[in-house]
């Protein structure tokens, strides 16, 4: 970055040189179309020497278009005004003022004092320039003007764009720079090396994956442009701010991050071969990383990566976490292992921990006393591993203690033998486990699951749901994540209500999205209603209940579709309370057969059926009963005296509207109907 400035002052002692070339008489002008040097071309030079009424001599050098490959200037408009004399020591005194028109980043875009000294006896020249705050200074060999030593105090990151569009696609956005360096000019680049300090940089890409803001450095840089790739070294300590890179997102202490680098640079992309970070209390690796020249990430590779949560969570892994899906984590402990990654996946990684707790805001993951740990690669095999927990919680459902044992082979990190994990008082058995973590797309994951005696009452208090009696078992001898959806073959019985509601054809859409789409479809047998309808406190409703919800689809656990169909068809007794419900649930009311003052004077009936039907489409359910009449369809038909019948006239109910209606009903409070 630092040698663009040293290149400047090169180039004002370059163009001193040509105007003390001119014949020292008065009011002498000369012109050229072309004057080339090495490694610099100008263009439409127009050079001008006169007296200065002093003993001295004006004079004005203008260059309409400068190019300097090496520091990526094309078109550089030059104006250089001053007057020019010797000392007592016989020394070239020049004080004037600089402008460059065109200047990548603005350098110089203002008038800048210049001062130029030139010594033969001591064979040196020295140029100062000063702009505002900013400071420049360099000495350079009369009979080697290539070669120069550089100072530089408060001088604006973005003048050094020229030189940082040569070995990169990035552009310097805000900051200052103190430095003292060593600059070799050659007809194909440079070489500089030496001290910096940076305060407040800020740098992006074309691509917006690489990007820095307010960070502060200081340390030491070597560059050398004159090989294809270019080559960068760099060791400096950085403190505060915040770094884009690729997928990692740090945001750096204020005590200083040690940061170590070798890179080459080719076309705009960049190859870090060597990677060394050290933050004490947070994170320490060896690495390697590369980019695109769009900024695209190629390459990452972490070794001997030692991690300590919370902090390394909070300054380096919460943005690429939450890409994953993995938002506002709560992670405790420390972590070892390794990492090596492509543009096209994962290639390989390890980790090891004696103590890890880790849960995500949205409550779909937490893990308590996680030790152990898993090797895979992509290629070849790699030692079996143990990985054990004291709890798991998966999407609210808590797990009991258990211990896995993995092992890597050709690209698949398999159970060694199944897995008996409790879950709410019963197990769940895993087995002939099979992950592909390099697979982006296919089959990346397959296994069987066998439930049984799962607490249907454990299982509804976690979803915050009235508690049902009963248990959960069932086989899924296939479970398979392939591409972006888990797909189950099998299914679950849930025995609930004296019946059994019985769940088939899941399937899961993104799964670890911030949407994920369920898919499946319910058949109940033979629900109590007795028992059904005093959990839900709906009111008092005896006999058997069968029923389907069809195509049900779930997004974000959300009902957005589903064809649901419940009947009663045994006949039984009903409550007034409950034919309450039903009416209002249904839109609907009690048929004029039946006064409401001779309702009044029964607290139930007996019925012949039950039936009511809903289909959501579009945030709409379409209501339908056993019957379709010119009025409606009937919910309730009666059976004996006194004969009750009620009528849904409603069919097209919103569903946020039915949703306040059933939650009303199963609550003891009055329903809404409107």
């Amino acid at each position: 970055m630092r040698p663009t400035s040293s290149y400047l002052l090169l180039v004002l002692g370059l163009l001193f040189w040509v105007g003390m070339a001119v014949p020292a008489r008065a009011d002498v002008a000369l012109g050229a179309k072309v004057v080339g040097l090495p490694g610099l071309k100008m263009q439409d030079v127009a050079a001008q020497v006169g007296e200065d009424g002093q003993g001295g001599l004006k004079l004005s050098l203008r260059a309409a278009r400068t190019e300097l490959p090496a520091m990526g200037w094309r078109r550089v408009g030059v104006d250089l005004q001053g007057s020019l004399h010797r000392d007592l020591h016989m020394r070239w005194l020049f004080d004037g003022t600089v402008q460059l028109a065109g200047a990548p980043g603005g350098a110089l875009g203002n008038n800048a004092k210049v001062t130029m000294v030139v010594d033969e006896a001591a064979n040196t020249l020295e140029i100062n320039i000063s702009q505002g705050a900013a400071q420049a200074s360099t000495a350079l060999p009369l009979d080697q003007p290539t070669h120069a030593q550089i100072s530089l105090k408060d001088v604006p990151t973005t003048w050094l764009q020229g030189l940082l569009g040569t070995v990169w696609s990035g552009r310097a956005t805000a900051g200052k720079l103190d430095a003292d360096m060593a600059l070799d000019l050659a007809e194909k680049g440079i070489q500089a090396s030496g001290q910096f300090a940076l305060s407040a940089a800020g740098f992006d890409t074309p691509g917006g994956t690489l990007a820095g803001q307010s960070v502060n450095a200081n340390g030491r840089l070597n560059v050398d442009t004159t090989t294809s790739p270019s080559r960068i070294d760099l060791d400096t300590s950085l403190r505060g701010g915040e770094l884009l890179l690729g997928p990692i997102f740090a945001r750096l202490p204020d005590h200083p991050v040690q940061l170590s680098l070798a890179a080459a640079t080719r076309n705009g992309a960049v190859d870090i071969s060597r990677l060394r970070v050290a933050d004490a209390d947070a994170l320490q690796f060896d690495g390697a990383m590369a980019f695109s020249a769009k900024g695209e990430l190629q390459k990452l590779k972490l070794d001997r990566l030692q991690s300590r949560f919370p902090v390394a969570y909070q300054r380096y892994g919460q943005a690429w976490l939450t890409t994953l899906g993995m938002r506002d984590m709560r992670i405790e402990g420390q972590l070892t292992g390794s990492m090596d990654m492509e543009a096209s996946g994962l290639r390989s990684f390890a980790f090891d921990t004696d103590g890890l707790d880790i849960a995500d805001g949205e409550g779909r993951l937490a893990v308590k006393g996680l030790r152990g740990g898993l090797d895979w690669a992509v290629a070849g095999d790699r030692p079996a591993t143990t990985l054990g927990w004291q709890g798991l919680q998966l999407y609210r459902m808590a797990h009991g203690s258990a211990q896995a044992h993995w092992e890597s082979r050709a690209g698949a990190l398999s159970l060694q033998r199944a897995l008996d994990v409790p879950l709410l008082n019963g197990h769940v058995r895993i087995g002939d486990l099979e992950w592909r973590p390099a697979a982006a797309k296919g089959r990346r994951l397959s296994t069987s699951l066998a439930f049984t005696g799962i607490d249907m009452a454990a299982f509804s208090r976690a979803m915050g749901w009235p508690e049902f009696p009963g248990t959960v078992g069932g086989a899924i001898p296939a479970l398979r994540w392939v591409d972006d959806r888990v797909e189950l073959d099998g299914g679950l019985s849930v025995n609930v209500f004296d019946g059994f509601v019985d769940i088939t054809r899941l399937s899961l859409q993104g799964p670890f999205s911030a949407s994920p789409v369920l898919a499946g479809d319910v058949k109940l047998r033979q629900l109590d209603l007795g028992a059904m309808t005093s959990v839900f406190d709906f009111g008092n409703i005896t006999g058997r209940m069968d029923g389907a919800v069809d195509e049900l689809r779930l997004v974000s656990w959300n009902p957005v579709a589903f064809k649901a169909r419940l009947q009663a068809d045994g006949g039984g007794r009903i409550s007034q309370r409950a034919v309450n419900n039903l009416t209002a649930v249904g839109g609907g009311g009690v048929a004029a057969g039946l006064q409401g003052a001779v309702l009044k004077l029964f607290k139930n009936f007996s019925y012949k059926r039950i039936g009511l039907s809903c289909t959501l489409q579009g945030s709409v359910c379409h209501m339908g009963g056993l019957d379709n009449t010119p009025d409606g369809y009937t919910i309730v038909e009666g059976s004996g005296l006194p004969h009750l019948q009620v009528v849904g006239h409603q069919t097209q109910v919103d569903w946020p509207t039915l949703l306040r209606r059933l939650k009303a009903a199963t609550e003891g409070t009055a329903p809404e109907v409107r």
